[in-house]
């Protein structure tokens, strides 16, 4: 959830300073800002997929709670989960392909 606000709210701020004209009166490379952001995005979104896929996996692994072996998480809570690998694994896609397309207009 971290890494998805994070991301929006530096998109809409990215894109309040293009639609704004603030590009024009500040002297920065903005190439080189775009593909780092979506560098950094790209690396949070893989974590997060990695951390996703991970916690997904334990849904056969039996944990003891009190005297009854029950499995670490119940078929809801696995299927909200592989639906959030999924999400984060498109999202991470997207990101890669942004990032792909900043470093080609980065690089002359």
């Amino acid at each position: 959830m971290f890494v998805s606000v994070t991301a929006f709210f530096f998109s809409l701020l990215f894109l309040c300073v293009f639609l704004s004209g603030i590009v024009n009166r500040i002297d920065a490379n903005w190439n080189f800002l775009d593909f780092g952001y979506h560098f950094v995005v790209f690396v949070f979104y893989f974590g997060a997929f990695l951390l996703e896929a991970a916690a997904t996996s334990l849904h056969n692994l039996k944990c003891n709670v009190t005297l009854n072996v029950q499995p670490l998480l119940n078929d809801n809570q696995y299927n909200i989960n592989v639906a959030a690998t999924i999400f984060a694994f498109v999202t991470t896609a997207c990101y890669g392909c942004s990032l792909a397309l900043a470093l080609r207009r980065w690089r002359p």
